[in-house]
């Protein structure tokens, strides 16, 4: 009997320490992310909380904060922040440009295929007019036409005061040669375009500056309800460069359908950004950062949800919701991840 009993114990003991020798821990085990998101509400939020989830399933331990991208920037090259995942390129890259060696970009973008932006007008005025091209604002009456507090110039709707989008607005405006037509606003733009779709239900000629796939582009469908001006000319500021060019094709309502279509940008993307070191000791995160990507389906999808509700119960049950009915993606992603470290 007591023979039997030190055999019984010796074979449990072999059990344990072979079940604890395959036993693999989670890359991210005992270790936290300092991850940050951006201060512009959008479908990045529900990417962002689905990033999250995934990181946390790799064993993170994830702390989220809300900065705009130039203090994570700053943060991150401190390392006092570690991860980001809505950075827009090209539009940041001057803020990226001196943190570059500090702060990495991951991956090859968040949105397949990547998105556009440009000037978007309503489609009852452009076709009235016959409006192709931005540069037709030069003409006082065309630009009278969208103008809002009785100055004679159109304005604008442009980006937040500090978002590189709105200085390569401004750049063209007066690059175009429009400074004196055109007054480019800029304030919260969420503020900004709630007079803008109260303008453009009213009938009323309706100017601005967006980006899609957007919550904006949901309300203010191109193609149907407006259309976009294409620029005259390539220009952009001497620190930001459009990667792939301007010319961007297949743009669903390019103002008299050309294709392909001058966009303010070209095409653009959310990129990933990391502090150096910690994705190099980290290269689970940086796995998954570079494998989790949406088509432009997804986001636009994610847009128009967010256009009911923006609340954050309402961002994390949607990005559950698209976890559940793509599990085996999100799982193929974690594994990917996992494998990373081997």
């Amino acid at each position: 009997m007591h023979k039997l009993y030190k055999m019984l114990t010796a074979t449990a003991c072999c059990v344990a320490i072979t079940h604890g020798a395959f036993a693999q821990s989670l890359p991210g085990e005992g270790k936290t992310i300092r991850f940050a998101r951006g201060d512009s509400l959008g479908a990045n939020y529900i990417q962002d909380d689905i990033l999250i989830q995934g990181l946390e399933k790799l064993g993170y331990d994830v702390k989220l904060t809300t900065v705009s991208t130039i203090a994570f920037f700053q943060a991150a090259s401190q390392g006092d922040l570690d991860v980001a995942a809505d950075i827009n390129i090209p539009q940041e890259i001057a803020a990226y440009e001196p943190v570059k060696d500090t702060v990495e970009l991951v991956g090859d973008g968040n949105i397949v295929g990547g998105g556009t932006n440009g000037y978007l007008v309503d489609k009852k005025t452009a076709e009235t007019y016959n409006l192709t091209n931005f540069e037709q604002l030069k003409d006082p009456k065309i630009a009278a036409l969208f103008d809002a507090n009785g100055d004679g110039k159109a304005d604008l709707v442009n980006c937040d005061p500090g978002w590189q989008c709105g200085d390569v607005v401004d750049y063209q405006v007066e690059k175009f040669g429009l400074a004196d037509t055109v007054k480019t606003v800029r304030g919260k733009y969420e503020v900004l375009l709630a007079e803008t779709f109260a303008r453009f239900k009213r009938g009323e000629p309706t100017l601005v500056y967006t980006w899609q796939p957007s919550w904006v582009t949901d309300t203010l469908k191109p193609g149907t309800e407006t259309v976009w001006l294409p620029i005259p000319y390539d220009a952009m500021p001497d620190n930001i460069h459009a990667t792939n060019g301007h010319l961007v094709k297949g743009v669903v309502g390019c103002a008299g359908g050309q294709d392909p279509c001058r966009m303010v940008t070209g095409s653009w993307n959310w990129m990933s950004a990391a502090n150096r070191d910690f994705i190099a000791e980290n290269p689970a995160v940086r796995a998954f950062l570079a494998e989790a990507k949406w088509p432009t389906s997804t986001w636009a999808e994610w847009e128009s949800e967010l256009n009911k509700d923006t609340s954050d119960r309402a961002i994390k049950t949607i990005a559950d919701g698209w976890i559940a009915k793509n599990q085996a993606q999100f799982d193929t992603w974690v594994e990917a991840a996992t494998k990373a470290v081997d």
